[in-house]
């Protein structure tokens, strides 16, 4: 007899519906691997995975009408954006479904088919680069999760920016600067 594996609890806030807003995401490697390129000086260099990540981001609406990439950049083993979604335009995922409950989203259970417009775009991305990724290296992967934070007001939203903007150039301060397996 198989036993049931316990459901895991989600790490979206419950409170959140994720499908319209600003969003500051983060979405790492498995490992922290430098899959992207690398840093030298202040200046990124793209692996042709890292060009391909970065034209994702540039091309988001060609593929979801309602997502916009306010601001992004891509690091040697993670990327930081900001997402917006707007809830006037449709979803063009077939992943488009019902919006969970309270209990739903607290439980991190559901349906089992409600998914977020975030959610639905970060999947979506996350599978076109492995895709493309893995023909190049099949060593490619991402993390299981990814961190997003609902921007909260115009000062929240400054400092994001910022954040983004001089992520390159403090690339030796950041958390994931020596966190590469080896």
């Amino acid at each position: 007899m198989k036993s049931e594996l316990p459901k895991r609890k989600s790490p979206r806030a419950w409170w959140l519906e994720y499908n319209d807003g600003r969003y500051f995401i983060t979405v790492c490697t498995q490992g922290h691997r430098h899959f992207f390129g690398e840093i030298e000086g202040d200046v990124m260099k793209y692996s042709p995975i890292g060009t391909f990540l970065l034209n994702e981001l540039e091309n988001v609406v060609s593929h979801h009408a309602n997502v916009k990439v306010l601001q992004y950049v891509v690091m040697p083993n993670h990327f930081h954006a900001i997402i917006d979604i707007s809830p006037s335009l449709p979803i063009l995922s077939d992943a488009a479904r019902s919006v969970p409950t309270r209990e739903e989203r607290m439980s991190g259970c559901g349906k089992g088919s409600a998914r977020t417009a975030l959610s639905t775009y970060i999947g979506s991305l996350k599978s076109a680069v492995t895709r493309y990724a893995r023909s190049i290296n099949p060593d490619f992967a991402w993390q299981p999760r990814y961190h997003d934070h609902a921007i909260r007001g115009v000062v929240d939203g400054n400092n994001i920016s910022l954040y983004i903007e001089y992520n390159v150039a403090n690339w030796v301060l950041d958390c994931f600067y020596d966190m590469e397996e080896q």
